[in-house]
């Protein structure tokens, strides 16, 4: 049986302090290449049916350096548009809105390259990508795999079991980890997550 593997990218300057990183191509940090390296003997074995990335720079090298060849870049799976808190921490945030939320409060609209995007537009990318998933794992070639950002992959994995998308606030995501989504007699389920090998 096929499973849909979720990866999120190595950590960046960004990730590293709490900056809500969304459409800015912020590089891997040093320690986010060494995350995406140490990835590598995880696949080495595995046969996959497809590789989709987010065509940001941080997804793409961790991809690549995780020995992902022949990754496909998907816009589907960019992180999700953080609007006027691009760059901000939610620490920052909250100085002027106690007790703020990304998953129940949003963003506001940002400049023209971060208009901000609510949960459900998210919810929205993370249902196409899914579909374009569940399509290649109804063939059983192999494992699909997903090199994207925390929020979103977030957001996937709610809308996978079923879930609205600010209940992607339940699964905490770490940088450069692997997480196993699958079946369990027909039924959605988590099988893995986290993972560090």
């Amino acid at each position: 049986m096929s499973d849909l593997l979720l990866v999120r990218h190595g950590e960046t300057a960004w990730s590293a302090t709490g900056r809500h990183t969304g459409r800015t191509d912020v590089p891997l940090s040093a320690a986010g290449v060494e995350e995406a390296v140490s990835l590598a003997p995880y696949f080495r074995d595995r046969r996959f049916a497809l590789v989709l990335t987010s065509p940001l720079h941080r997804a793409v090298a961790t991809a690549q350096l995780a020995g992902l060849s022949g990754a496909v870049c998907d816009p589907d799976l960019c992180e999700w548009d953080y609007g006027g808190y691009e760059g901000v921490t939610t620490a920052e945030i909250q100085q002027g809105r106690p007790h703020w939320s990304l998953w129940t409060d949003g963003v506001p609209p940002g400049d023209a390259e971060h208009p901000g995007e609510s949960a459900a537009q998210v919810g929205a990318r993370a249902d196409r990508a899914l579909a374009k998933a569940a399509a290649v794992l109804a063939e059983d070639r192999g494992d699909v795999v997903l090199v994207a950002h925390g929020h979103f992959l977030r957001v996937l994995t709610a809308r996978y079991l079923g879930l609205p998308p600010p209940h992607g606030r339940l699964f905490l995501l770490r940088t450069g980890t692997v997480s196993i989504l699958s079946t369990e007699h027909g039924l959605p389920v988590i099988a893995g997550w986290n993972t560090h090998p």
